[in-house]
């Protein structure tokens, strides 16, 4: 162990003991490890241990053009990658000056809401999986694969889109496809109240999450915590409404927030719930959108080849699956290279709190705290 780590989990008695959960553990989600510091079941401490999936994608942002690092972006939440392309792009957009034309913002909509959808849906099927619910990952797999379907449809890739473009989208959506959209809604409302019955409001997993890792709003907003996480704990913010990017402003939805649904404001149980209520406004965004998606280009008519920005910086930001991304990127005014690209990511700060929450608790229950913050390796490292 490093020596920040030995610092932070202490001197060790005679009656504890030091624990390694991961770096490779089935319900971490990815390659992250954690340093647990416990007597008998009840852990004094547990603290991450990150850096094993650090690919320097910063560094590649500097290392190579404007254009070509949008399919890097992708790798920075392999989840939900929409979000990615679409928080890079609106950060060069605003250094070029360009304007994304009103259907590319609708098919930008359509696109992240599906995969807010597909994200969650891995999120709240793998929650259930690591507490020991096995027959619901299956469910949020199947109708994944429909979004999946989907997706690719609309521009070749399943995992890794690269769909969002510098000034627009790369394609318009093809014949028919929001009619497929818009049977996918009206099926997937319906399979959302099974989920409710198959899995929500299992005794078993209630009682495994209620009251459970409970975050106060307050102890939320100091540690930085975006998205679901920071809505779970009753914090009403989310940048679609209260920031508004994009064409997020044409649309009416509600912003789910955390209420003690079985034991406390900001428990695991809110957590995760507050994940099924979004997903149910995601197919009534989607269906907005379809319904007023306008005529025109996808892309702006006058993006150039070559990207040479004027000097300055931007910052943009979207609310991805696990909350607010944002991107910081500067120009020199001279190369055709970003001179400092920066990602912020909602999963990183999810992970400072995991060490404040973790004393006291069972061994048992890290694996409920960890899924329920829905962190995944790629935008802790970068």
């Amino acid at each position: 162990m490093d020596e920040l780590v030995i610092q932070k989990v202490g001197p060790v008695t005679d009656e504890e003991m030091i624990l390694n959960m991961g770096p490779q553990h089935p319900s971490t989600h990815g390659v992250i490890r954690f340093v647990v510091k416990a007597d008998g079941e009840i852990m004094k401490v547990a603290v991450p241990v990150v850096g094993y999936l650090h690919r320097a994608i910063e560094k590649i942002g500097e290392i190579v053009t404007f254009p070509q690092f949008m399919p890097y972006t992708d790798r920075a939440d392999y989840l939900a990658a929409m979000f990615a392309n679409e928080g890079y792009a609106l950060a060069v957009e605003k250094l070029m000056g360009l304007d994304v034309p009103p259907r590319g913002q609708y098919c930008r909509a359509i696109s992240c809401e599906l995969n807010r959808i597909a994200s969650h849906l891995v999120s709240v099927g793998t929650m259930g999986q690591d507490i020991g619910a096995l027959t619901p990952f299956v469910h949020a797999l199947r109708e994944r694969e429909s979004i999946n379907d989907l997706i690719e449809e609309l521009c070749g890739a399943r995992l890794t889109y690269n769909y969002h473009r510098i000034g627009g989208v790369a394609f318009d959506v093809p014949d028919g496809w929001t009619d497929k959209c818009l049977r996918f809604c009206d099926h997937f409302d319906k399979i959302l109240d099974e989920y409710d019955r198959l899995l929500t409001w299992n005794e078993i997993y209630v009682k495994r999450l209620a009251g459970m890792g409970i975050i106060p709003a307050a102890m939320a907003i100091d540690y930085g915590l975006v998205g679901p996480n920071l809505r779970g704990s009753g914090v009403d913010w989310d940048l679609r409404r209260d920031l508004p990017y994009g064409c997020y402003a044409d649309f009416k939805f509600e912003i789910p927030v955390g209420k003690g649904w079985a034991g406390k404001v900001g428990d695991c149980f809110d957590r995760y719930y507050v994940r099924i209520l979004e997903m149910r406004e995601c197919t009534k965004i989607i269906r907005q959108a379809i319904e007023k998606l306008p005529p025109g280009d996808v892309m702006h008519p006058k993006v150039p080849k070559k990207m040479k920005p004027a000097a300055g910086e931007a910052w943009s930001r979207v609310e991805s699956a696990r909350g607010e991304m944002g991107y910081y990127v500067t120009a020199d005014g001279v190369s055709e290279k970003a001179q400092r690209v920066r990602i912020r990511t909602g999963s990183f700060t999810a992970m400072g709190i995991v060490e404040p929450l973790s004393r006291g608790m069972m061994i048992a229950d890290l694996v409920a705290l960890i899924a329920s913050l829905d962190v995944v390796a790629p935008e802790i490292d970068r």
